[in-house]
């Protein structure tokens, strides 16, 4: 195929979808939503050009019923399937039946999702390619004694991890072996509950670490370029709550070495498409480690896009046409410096869900200020789904002056209705640690 995609499902919801649709309008590309009973009334759903109910709130029978959507596909005409992230978007089954079924899949080919879907499977693929991985098991920890053996082996502590899964889900740090004990069996059933795959990989843990990750998009044309890094240690229960890039702890040279291993790493797997090779980095000797790859568009892409000047998503749509990017491979240039804070209808104090009807919703705008929300005032956040409200991305010629600007774009956001995590922001953005930007993952744990 050589010319872009004319009509376009997004199997997703709220602000991803929303997302998706705004480019594929600007782009003339008609757009179709999917959407749960519980979700008829969000913004994503009126904006598309199209929408189609496809089952009841509980996301199994709706958002990832696969052949609800491939049926809304059909009896809408659509050419292609964009799956946002979450829910189906790295399920290679799925990537195979769109694409068995005549449509386009908007994401890195299947056998990739594969490879990289799996911990170990993945760790001794970029060993292989020569990618930096943290001492650990090159096969799943199949019971306790092998457990134990292998923690032995590496060095306490260890993380004690689900082999298939992802996104900071399906982990525990054992100190010791009476820990280890308790962490395996609670990791192992957690696996098999959330994922239907009980292996569990055991790896070195690092006290004082900071999470630092690459964008990489793979080209029509084969090549694999990297466009840049993302710091997203700011986390509570290994969950991200605040991404920025440049990262501050990264220096030019260690820059170089990041771009070189993710590229090294979507070769490896022949990627097409947006992904992010998630990394530890170790501040006291500058190592970093692979730490998985997401074969799909992050939920932090925005500040990828600020400060490379491009839109991921109309990118994401080129590679699967078969087109060249909008931009130079050769000559990628950042500029500028971007943070992206999570706002979430939760407590500011324990993290926990906080759902609700919405009856104040507004948004904060100016200069370098970029809102990406799934709701209005009036909508509802229901507890079916992720308590993701929106993303609020600032923008600046300097991290301090995106500071700033977080800090005036925190105060003037105004959410009533559920809970919301607004105030931890507030906070966090005077916190001095944060502010000299030499923080790591534990930032948020020493706030509370």
């Amino acid at each position: 195929m050589q010319k872009m995609i004319e009509s376009l499902l997004v199997a997703n919801r709220g602000e991803i979808a929303r997302r998706i649709i705004r480019t594929g309008k600007r782009l003339g590309i008609r757009t179709i939503a999917v959407h749960s009973e519980a979700d008829g009334a969000l913004p994503f759903v009126t904006e598309a050009d199209e929408a189609v109910c496809v089952g009841p709130a509980n996301p199994a029978q709706s958002y990832r019923n696969v052949e609800a959507i491939l049926d809304a596909a059909r009896s809408t005409g659509a050419q292609a399937i964009h799956p946002g992230y979450g829910f189906l978007s790295e399920n290679a089954d799925f990537a195979r039946t769109v694409e068995g079924a005549g449509l386009i899949w908007v994401g890195p080919g299947a056998d990739a999702i594969t490879a990289m879907g799996d911990k170990i499977n993945a760790r001794n693929l970029m060993a292989a390619a020569g990618v930096p991985v943290a001492p650990g098991t090159t096969e799943p920890a199949t019971d306790l004694d092998a457990a134990v053996a292998a923690a032995a082996e590496i060095g306490y502590p260890v993380m004690v991890k689900a082999a298939a899964g992802g996104g900071g889900m399906g982990m525990g740090v054992a100190a010791d072996e009476a820990a280890l004990r308790t962490e395996y069996d609670k990791v192992r059933a957690f696996a098999e509950r959330m994922f239907g795959d009980g292996s569990v990989l055991i790896e070195r843990y690092f006290p004082r670490v900071r999470h630092v990750e690459v964008q990489i998009l793979g080209l029509a044309d084969g090549r694999v370029v990297a466009l840049g890094e993302r710091e997203c240690s700011v986390q509570r229960r290994n969950q991200k709550l605040v991404e920025e890039s440049p990262s501050p702890a990264v220096s030019p040279e260690l820059r170089e070495r990041f771009l070189a291993a993710a590229v090294r790493a979507g070769e490896a797997v022949g990627y097409r498409n947006a992904g992010t090779v998630e990394c530890l980095l170790d501040p006291s000797t500058q190592e970093f480690f692979f730490l998985e790859m997401n074969t799909r568009l992050q939920v932090e892409h925005p500040v990828t896009e600020y400060v490379y000047g491009v839109d991921l998503v109309e990118e994401q749509l080129r590679v699967a046409a078969g087109l060249a990017p909008t931009f130079d491979p050769d000559a990628l240039t950042p500029r500028g410096h971007a943070i992206e804070l999570r706002i979430n209808a939760e407590d500011p104090k324990r993290f926990l869900p906080g759902p609700g009807a919405i009856s104040t919703w507004n948004e904060p705008s100016g200069t370098g200020v970029r809102v990406d929300s799934g709701y209005v005032a009036g909508n509802t956040v229901t507890p079916f789904y992720d308590s993701l409200m929106a993303k609020l991305i600032l923008t600046g010629d300097t991290r301090e002056e995106a500071v700033q600007r977080a800090r005036a774009a925190v105060a003037q956001f105004e959410i009533v209705g559920p809970k919301c995590n607004l105030p931890f922001f507030a906070e966090l953005l005077e916190n001095q640690e944060f502010l000299s930007g030499d923080y790591d993952t534990g930032i948020v744990a020493r706030m509370r």
